[in-house]
């Protein structure tokens, strides 16, 4: 229960935040209003199949931003719940962009599924983000392709990828 309380708890700091910023004056032409992405991500920090939203935390195409996302995969009567909360960095210009990130997934099963740990159990990993992010700078297309590592106090699997494509507005 408590992680699942601070995986709660990093979701409401990430959708707050962005909060903040929507009081910004709403008159900033599209290459300099907030990025914000809406994504299915195969791999990747939801380790699964997961939908998500990404968005900066200021008025730029690149800087600072976070992400939430949530998946379910279900297979044979093994269930797998997932939800990626992280926070990344975008380096970059021009709607291309290298993207670091470091967050944590609540991971749930049920079943006989065994996904990093013990059936019938859930838990909280540690993922990082290296993806490289083609992103247009007012609207369109997005697509992101790149390693995510996860992590726990009993493994590390530092070549874990993931593909993601979606729409940037």
């Amino acid at each position: 229960m408590r992680k699942l309380t601070l995986a709660f708890t990093l979701f409401l700091a990430l959708t707050s935040t962005q909060q903040l910023f929507a009081q910004e004056s709403s008159n900033t032409s599209p290459a300099t209003s907030r990025a914000q992405n809406i994504f299915i991500e195969l791999g990747g920090q939801g380790l699964t199949f997961t939908a998500n939203y990404d968005s900066r935390f200021s008025n730029k195409r690149d800087g600072i931003g976070g992400r939430a996302g949530i998946g379910y995969l279900s297979v044979d009567g093994d269930k797998v719940t997932t939800i990626p909360l992280s926070l990344n960095y975008l380096l970059g210009k021009s709607g291309k962009y290298f993207e670091l990130g470091l967050g944590a997934t609540y991971i749930s099963t049920s079943g006989d599924a065994e996904v990093l740990f013990n059936k019938n159990e859930s838990n909280v990993i540690g993922t990082m983000s290296f993806f490289y992010r083609v992103q247009p700078e007012d609207s369109g297309f997005a697509f992101r392709i790149g390693l995510s590592p996860v992590f726990s106090r009993d493994f590390f699997l530092p070549y874990y990828g993931g593909l993601s494509l979606g729409y940037t507005f």
